[in-house]
Parts: C-alpha cells; structure tokens; sequence
C-alpha cells in the first residue's frame, strides 16, 4: 500500500470506480456508504474495509478523503473532513451554491487542505495534449469553441441535464480559454418531465472575443462527446465518443485565402495526434495522491467555483 491512504465516502454509480482507481493506485484505505449492498461488493472488490465515516476521520492513516455522494451532500461531508485535518477531492459539481464553494475554499486554506474537484476531463491525456496545441499557437489565434455532450443515457430526476453533463465541458472551456466569461446565456427544455431540463445550451463571452457553445441532452440518438477548438489555420477536434484511441484527437489544417475579391476556404490533409494511451480517472486519482504530497491541484477548488459560477448564471439565463 502506498503511505497516503484515501477513504472513498460514497461507492455507488461513479463512486465505485475512484474506488478502484485508488485501490490500483495501492492508496484505498477504506471505503465509506451506509448501503450495504452497494458497500461490499465493492469491498470485495478492492480488499478495503467498510468503515464508519466518523472512524475515517479520526484515523492518522486516512489522509484523504475522496467523495462521491449526491451533489447536495457535497458540502456537509467535505467541511466536515477538512474540519478533521483532510485533504478532500470532491466529485463534480463541487457544490451547489457558491457561497457554500467560498467557504470550503476558505476553510481548506485556513487548515492547510488540499480541496480538489474532480473534473475528469482536465486529466485526459488527449485533452491535455490539446490544450498543449491550442496554447502553442502553431495553428495561429484561436477563434471559437463548441463542446457536445450528448447521449441516450441515465436521465435523471434531481439534477437537469446542464447540471449534469455540462461541468466537464465547462471546466475545458474555462481552461482553453484561460479565463472565466463576461456574459453568459442559456436555453433549455424539459420533455419527460417539464421542470427539468433534459435538453440545454449554454453560450460563453470572454473579454478578448473568444465565444463557446456547450451543447448538452440526454435524449439524443447518438453518443457524443467532443471539444472542438476552431484556430485561424486548423480545427483541433478531441472526440472522446470515438470509440479507437489513436482517433480521438485530430487536426483538420485550413487556410482562408481571397480569389477574386472573395475569401474561399482552403483544407489541407487532416491528421491523428499520438498521445500515449492512460485512464483518466486513474490519471485524475494519482494527481490528488501527488497533491497529499505537497502539489498544487490542477483542478483546485478556485476552479470548481469558477464551473459553479457559469453553471449558475447560465440556470438564470434559462429562467429569464
């Protein structure tokens, strides 16, 4: 076993898998859910003990504690940790109210704690190779963003669907575009059940120009899951719904040049990018263990409050 030990406080539907991610990583040192049977197949699963939340607290080896609860409970159980000497790592969203994400901050910040968001998409490989090309400029000045996150999935009935694919999309966005945005819209629907929307838009303005679109339903024929960057001389297309690995991410160069008074488009020959082949969320786990050892979170909680702040005002937009 590694000598940071994690306890993972909710082992259901994504729970489960940081579960195992930890336990690969030789750091899970308990796992924590009131429902047994949900518990020890994991526990079988893992060889870690089920424990009492309280016990995991007041365990010197527990340094960290990883939760995967219902977004409502974020808050209660993450202070509760860090008022216990943790380090936390929080599903998405990190809370549902920012007041709540400015007190967690300041709390980690006055014990010395790490609290870290779990945006799994910030440690994709091929995300991160992305944002490596964006940033290097070789493909000239980038001009737009869309992000898709589309399935006939899970449709659920506490959260709508913004809220629930949308903060991945958000945290890439923010992150290619360095910045959080000036405006904000939305739109959305709800069709199975009308006060919930399982069909939404949201539209993102940042202050240099750069302008996002992030598209979100769980009602759609067809899974897809893209972040396409748009750059005066190339399109930089990460499609993590392909299914082939060394596909997902792509460059389709092209030029606009004026023949004859008028601007006519030019394609030049699209490529795969090779990036080494990692599982994100074991990506996303062995950077909070780094982060027990004194490194900054990639995905701190300055950056889960930013997704927060743009997943609000986009449920306001939508209201108005």
């Amino acid at each position: 076993m590694s000598g940071q030990q994690v306890a993972v406080v909710g082992v259901g539907y994504w729970g489960k898998n940081i579960a195992r991610s930890f336990a690969e990583l030789g750091a899970l040192g308990a796992i924590v859910d009131t429902n047994a049977a949900v518990a020890e197949p994991v526990a079988a699963q893992t060889g870690a003990p089920i424990r009492d939340f309280d016990a995991v607290l007041a365990d010197p080896a527990i340094a960290g504690i990883a939760i995967a609860t219902r977004a409502e409970t974020h808050y209660a159980i993450a202070s509760r940790a860090l008022a216990a000497g943790k380090h936390v790592f929080v599903e998405k969203p990190l809370v549902l109210d920012e007041g709540e994400a400015d007190r967690l901050i300041a709390q980690a910040e006055a014990a010395g704690r790490v609290l870290m968001v779990g945006h799994l998409l910030r440690y994709h490989p091929l995300f991160r190779r992305m944002l490596e090309i964006i940033r290097s400029g070789e493909h000239g000045a980038l001009r737009y963003v869309y992000s898709d996150r589309m399935s006939l999935g899970k449709i659920r009935t506490e959260e709508d669907v913004l809220w629930s694919f949308a903060p991945h999309d958000i945290s890439m966005v923010l992150a290619i575009a360095g910045a959080e945005p000036v405006a904000v819209t939305a739109q959305g629907k709800g069709w199975v059940d009308p006060s919930i929307c399982d069909y939404a838009t949201a539209q993102l303005s940042f202050a240099d120009g750069l302008k996002a679109d992030i598209r979100t339903t769980w009602l759609s024929y067809k899974k897809v899951q893209q972040c396409v960057a748009i750059c005066d001389r190339a399109t930089i297309v990460f499609e993590d719904s392909e299914k082939e690995w060394g596909r997902k991410l792509a460059v389709h160069p092209h030029e606009v040049v004026v023949e004859g008074g008028l601007p006519v488009p030019k394609r030049g020959e699209m490529h795969y990018v090779e990036v080494p082949q990692a599982e994100p969320l074991k990506a996303e786990c062995a950077h909070f263990l780094e982060c027990l050892g004194g490194a900054a979170p990639l995905t701190d909680g300055q950056e889960g409050r930013a997704v927060l702040r743009v997943l609000q005002r986009a449920t306001e937009a939508m209201k108005n």
